[in-house]
């Protein structure tokens, strides 16, 4: 059934009345429908229907269902699709600052600071200010936690970095390792495994920590670092604007507390799989988890805040980011 958003209310001559009626919304996620994060989103989307009695029920689609990826943003604009679950980062072609926002490199140490900057240190006012002008609303923001880190050789801290052939993704990510010294690549994700495993790198930012293990990217780069120190990614949830704005202020405050205890739920859930991985890693006598001084990512904090100033310069917007960014950072004591 073809989900009908605001627009095309108006134009069957709706009455505001029916604005506020049962409705169903179709948003699509960034990862794929065997994901884990997929089938965290999954139980998010049957807690709308629940806490609104059925009168909003989301249908949950997986990455590329409808669009590309990177194109949910401008297909919610156009109703489309109706919302996304997504890494905002997706969209920093169209501004820097949704990189910065998104990812700003080495900034956290724990996903609950993250979250604080979203709810109380101007991160969601930022967000709608960057994504209004696009037709969507930001109801709010999770992340699967920190990423640790795969390596094949030992890593204590930032002097390992140097020449370390890595493979990262382009953008913030990759910056800030060559400028700690590494020789970053950019290699998809189903090529990591097979280049660790013939020497063509000898470490990768790739994802958290549990589902590095289930892959077996340990079996050949047996020196992870955790908990992370670099990337940890801000997904954000957001619709349709004009569909937002129909409707009542008890649902939009019920979306936006759906979002905050899903961000809870899939960083507790992930931290446990995570935990549980580490053991398991340890106990095989195979694995050496390492973890990094509060002193060695501090120092790689400071090579990226040189970075961070960079993206900085290239837009309003992004100023406005790094500004609240660490504002907020060093008022929490956190730079």
């Amino acid at each position: 059934m073809k989900t009908l958003t605001l627009a095309a209310l108006f134009a069957m001559g709706t009455s505001s009345l029916a604005l506020a009626q049962d409705m169903t919304l179709r948003f699509q996620s960034s990862d794929p429908a065997g994901n884990p994060n997929f089938q965290l989103q999954q139980q998010w989307a049957e807690s709308v229907s629940e806490k609104t009695d059925g009168a909003i029920e989301i249908e949950l689609l997986p990455v590329e269902s409808i669009v590309a990826h990177n194109e949910t943003q401008d297909a919610i604009a156009a109703g489309i699709l109706d919302g996304h679950v997504t890494d905002t980062s997706y969209f920093a072609g169209k501004d820097p600052a949704f990189g910065l926002i998104a990812n700003p490199v080495g900034a956290y140490g724990d996903p609950q600071e993250m979250l604080d900057f979203m709810e109380e240190g101007g991160g969601k006012e930022l967000m709608n200010e960057l994504v209004n002008p696009y037709g969507l609303q930001f109801i709010g923001a999770t992340t699967p936690g920190l990423e640790a880190f795969v390596s094949k050789v030992p890593l204590e801290g930032v002097d390992d970095l140097q020449g370390l052939k890595m493979r990262a993704p382009e953008g913030l990510v990759q910056q800030v390792f060559a400028a700690a010294g590494a020789a970053p690549v950019n290699l998809p994700g189903s090529e990591v495994f097979t280049s660790l495993d013939k020497g063509v790198i000898d470490a990768a930012d790739y994802t958290v920590f549990s589902t590095n293990q289930a892959q077996g990217m340990h079996d050949v780069a047996p020196h992870p670092v955790y908990p992370g120190f670099h990337s940890m990614p801000l997904v954000e949830i957001s619709m349709n604007k004009e569909t937002w704005d129909s409707l009542t202020e008890e649902q939009q405050s019920t979306l936006e507390e759906s979002v905050r205890e899903f961000a809870q739920m899939q960083i507790e859930t992930l931290r446990e799989a995570d935990q549980e991985a580490v053991a398991e890693a340890k106990e095989s006598g195979d694995v050496t988890v390492h973890d990094w001084s509060d002193e060695e990512r501090a120092k790689f904090r400071q090579i990226a805040q040189g970075e961070w100033e960079k993206v900085a310069e290239r837009s309003e917007n992004a100023q406005k980011v790094y500004d609240t960014l660490t504002t907020y950072l060093t008022e929490e004591g956190l730079m």
